[in-house]
């Protein structure tokens, strides 16, 4: 007979191949549901007598503790819950993909839980709706990657799209599948987390420096260390030094990320693909390239009052490229005063102009912020979260250029994710998209040319002058 508590993983996924099975194995089936069918699933109480009948186990009790075990490493799961464990019932559990198994040695990482619940809710609301713990643990995650959480976003909106084109029927098993994973790594606040015992972490505490894992970034104990890796000593004793250089080296290799060649490769050439037509050196300008050219006239049309459809249609992008342009950022306070909200961009750009300005008028001009959109009946004052506003008012304290940093973040994603998208479905952006250029009239038509040909005229009079002057008296 097996004892539960000694079945190492080979063990656990020799049982779980023969639960599998085809012949010998419990039925795998699609079990009819109100209105609906749920596939592949088996019941607990089918598993547990596949155990005691196969491993010779004789009481019902170590059967659903050997169960519980096997769901506790995620072999398989509930379909109904996150609890990871095996009831002796008509509860109906999956079986997870070998590909999720412990023992392909991979770890996930804070970005890839990131991305997981980013697509969480991009998904269906009713079905796949994030849990108060979920939806805190995105909220933290969301702070800690600020920098590069619309990286994290377009990682998750590009998997959704992958997602979408699959069968109904495959996706739904996959998302369990996959919620099921992050139910092991990233457990139920109250759950036994099964992978803080796991021997790889133990000897990671023990010698941080030597872990077979490419994830962290280092080599194999057999090669030599990478330059990011501090030297081990094993023949003497640790010093408070070397405690202190591998608490720094692991500190680095929290954030880290390995991420697949294919994804960086699809979002890069999503990148490359919408902003093509807006390199010059890949696409030749009208009306021509004032880098390998002498005409200066394509910087006039750039830096006219007046844009064309290919220079407002870069507005729609993303805030950044719209503010980028004076007159989108033009264009959009008009739309947010008529809407009664300008107070918003007012004051992002009142924060930009700050980080410019001279040392000696910084501290000034941040009192003059504060007061015209963050004290207490502040003529423009403007809707932040506590957070941002306590941390705005310590920093304040002592102005300086980048008093306002968490204010400004906040205001600049309100905008984004409100106004924003309010403003490209506006009449004035869409007028602006769908503007033909106007040509010239028959009366303009006449004067520029006879402009062009007094010019000539007069070029040619003082060219002549010039070598007349230059030619020697006889």
């Amino acid at each position: 007979m097996m004892s539960g508590g000694n079945v190492g993983h080979a063990s656990i996924e020799n049982v779980v191949g023969r639960l599998q099975e085809e012949e010998g194995g419990v039925a795998i089936r699609t079990v009819k549901s109100f209105l609906s069918k749920i596939p592949s699933v088996v019941s607990g109480s089918e598993i547990v007598q596949w155990l005691m009948t196969n491993l010779s186990i004789e009481d019902t009790a170590e059967a659903v503790h050997l169960g519980s075990l096997i769901a506790a490493h995620g072999y398989f799961f509930p379909i109904s819950d996150h609890v990871l464990s095996l009831k002796d019932d008509g509860t109906l559990y999956r079986f997870q993909s070998q590909y999720f198994w412990p023992s392909n040695c991979w770890e996930p990482e804070n970005t890839d839980y990131a991305i997981y619940l980013c697509k969480r809710t991009m998904q269906n609301k009713a079905r796949l709706e994030l849990a108060d713990y979920e939806a805190e643990n995105l909220a933290r995650l969301q702070k800690a990657f600020a920098r590069k959480w619309e990286f994290i976003f377009l990682q998750a909106e590009a998997q959704v799209k992958i997602d979408r084109k699959k069968d109904k029927v495959e996706r739904k098993i996959l998302e369990s599948q996959e919620r099921a994973f992050w139910d092991v790594h990233r457990p139920v606040p109250g759950c036994v987390n099964t992978t803080e015992m796991d021997i790889r972490k133990c000897r990671r505490e023990r010698n941080p420096q030597r872990v077979k894992k490419c994830v962290y970034g280092i080599t194999d104990e057999g090669q030599p260390p990478s330059a990011a890796q501090p030297p081990t000593h094993p023949c003497r004793t640790s010093t408070r030094e070397d405690v202190q250089k591998e608490i720094s080296f692991l500190s680095t290799q929290l954030d880290r990320h390995c991420m697949r060649m294919s994804k960086v490769a699809d979002s890069l050439m999503g990148y490359t693909e919408q902003f093509m037509e807006y390199d010059p050196f890949v696409t030749p300008p009208e009306p021509s390239n004032p880098w390998l050219s002498d005409d200066t006239s394509f910087w006039e049309v750039e830096a006219s009052r007046d844009p064309n459809q290919h220079r407002v249609k870069k507005w729609s992008f993303s805030l950044e490229e719209a503010l980028k342009d004076p007159v989108g950022r033009d264009q959009f306070l008009k739309f947010l005063e008529s809407e009664f909200s300008s107070e918003n961009l007012r004051f992002w750009l009142a924060v930009q102009d700050l980080k410019r300005r001279p040392q000696q008028d910084v501290c000034a001009r941040a009192q003059d912020i504060w007061s015209e959109f963050l004290a207490e009946g502040a003529p423009s004052s403007i809707n932040l979260d506590s957070h941002s506003y306590d941390r705005t008012s310590l920093n304040i304290r002592e102005p300086g250029r980048y008093s306002f940093e968490d204010a400004q973040e906040h205001i600049f994603q309100l905008m984004k994710s409100d106004s924003y998208s309010r403003f490209l479905r506006s009449s004035t952006y869409q007028d602006l998209l769908t503007a033909r250029k106007k040509l010239p009239t028959e009366s303009e038509q006449g004067r520029r040319t006879s402009l062009e040909k007094f010019t000539r005229s007069m070029g040619k009079s003082l060219t002549g002058k010039r070598l007349t002057g230059l030619m020697p008296s006889s």
